[in-house]
């Protein structure tokens, strides 16, 4: 035997799956984490691909102004 400590065992983690809003354990053994399951990941993947996910652009800079001559 070693006398030297071991390291404290993790416990997994229990987070919000970010599809259903159910509970999904994050840890390495689920393969779909921090999803619950595979249909959440999928549907959160073609959320994503359909571009239902997007960052709000700011809007274009007036240039009116610019087509008038100047007095």
């Amino acid at each position: 035997m070693s006398d030297q400590p071991q390291p404290p065992q993790l416990r997994p983690m229990r987070v919000v799956c970010p599809g259903c809003g159910g509970t999904s354990l994050y840890a390495s053994s689920n393969p779909f984490r921090p999803f619950c399951n595979e249909r959440c990941k999928n549907l959160d993947l073609g959320a994503w691909a359909s571009e239902h996910f997007r960052m709000p652009q700011a809007s274009a800079p007036d240039d009116q102004h610019l087509d008038q001559p100047q007095a």
